[in-house]
């Protein structure tokens, strides 16, 4: 960044300083930990030559900095397993109801409320792209671009059908129902990762919005859907008013999806990374959402369950995301296990 030319090229020079800023925030938090690491060894000195209060005093100034440490340490180890290539990026959500109806609509409706909580938690930043009302309530689907450092690298834990068991709101008769949706997440590719469509492949199909309203939204043909006639990908975009921006956020969608199903036929794992994830019903969830006859969610993949499902809708799911994300950690798998490199 010192060099006479370092600013002659603006988009170089920025594109350094964010790799910049993602290694200080790599390497600072660890360092900073380690300061507190030192600290700490005055702090033990303290309570092994201090007496009396003064003794009690500090050894519960110790307990208290320890614990706190102890969370830090757990965030920091959780951020170290994020090496995938695309980890840092921002994460493109889609939520599709599935089998159960008006009651899988209003699933989907809660999914895209806890996603929203969660990305507020995190600090990271939702851009609604696409949401398509159910017939009678919730939604049947949506499209959210989750923008944000590592976004894409949380939120892969959740792809996946996401299965919902409570007394139904719309059964006079006050019945158990259960309730399904899909919930994908692909990683939003940046430039440097080349992905040619000749317009040949695309149908564009143009209309008006949907939605709110307001601004000229609804009364233009703003909103902009493209098929990649080859591959049957449809994309929808209709949260900017000008359908020059619908498009150009449309074609970013498809791109990343051609770019995951392409890895994803190199891999030949396709039930693992992209759309075949089995029917969206019975026998294919990854985590359930039990609110009758008991509290409980709990992800099938790992084990990990609580009884705050309150908690969890109202998007605290990092236990689940971290418990994904450690189980697919080599230093946290059984040793007789070999991963690939």
């Amino acid at each position: 960044m010192g060099a006479p030319d370092f600013w002659d090229n603006n988009e170089r020079a920025q594109q350094h300083i964010a790799k910049l800023n993602g290694l200080k925030r790599s390497v600072l938090p660890v360092a900073a930990f380690r300061k507190k690491v030192d600290d700490l060894d005055v702090m033990v000195e303290l309570v092994e030559t201090a007496g009396g209060e003064e003794q009690e005093m500090y050894a519960k100034e110790l307990d208290t900095t320890t614990l706190a440490m102890v969370e830090e340490l757990d965030g920091i180890e959780i951020a170290s397993f994020l090496t995938g290539q695309f980890d840092k990026n921002n994460a493109i959500l889609s939520i599709q109801s599935g089998a159960g109806g008006t009651e899988s609509n209003d699933w989907a409706d809660m999914l895209f409320r806890m996603y929203s909580r969660w990305a507020e938690r995190q600090g990271f930043e939702i851009e609604v792209q696409d949401v398509q009302p159910g017939d009678q309530a919730g939604i049947s689907r949506a499209t959210l671009l989750v923008k944000g450092e590592n976004a894409y690298g949380y939120a892969k834990a959740e792809r996946g059908v996401h299965r919902l068991v409570r007394i139904s709101p719309f059964d006079s008769n006050k019945r158990r129902h259960t309730s399904f949706c899909a919930v994908d997440v692909i990683a939003e590719i940046n430039d440097e990762i080349k992905i040619d469509i000749p317009e040949s492949e695309l149908r564009v199909d143009v209309y008006r919005s949907s939605g709110k309203g307001g601004q000229g939204v609804n009364t233009t043909d703003s909103a902009v859907r493209i098929t990649h006639i080859p591959s049957g990908i449809v994309v929808v975009c209709q949260n900017e008013r000008s359908q020059i921006k619908n498009r150009a956020s449309a074609m970013s969608v498809l791109k990343a999806r051609l770019y995951e199903k392409r890895l994803d036929e190199q891999r030949s794992e396709m039930e693992r990374f992209y759309g075949e994830k089995g029917e969206i019903g019975w026998g294919s969830q990854i985590r359930s959402y039990v609110l009758q006859p008991y509290q409980m969610v709990k992800d099938l993949r790992t084990g990990v369950e609580t009884s705050d499902t309150q908690g969890v809708l109202d998007g605290e799911i990092d236990r689940f995301i971290n418990g994904w994300l450690r189980a697919g950690c080599p230093r946290h798998r059984n040793k007789d296990i070999q991963m690939e490199e």
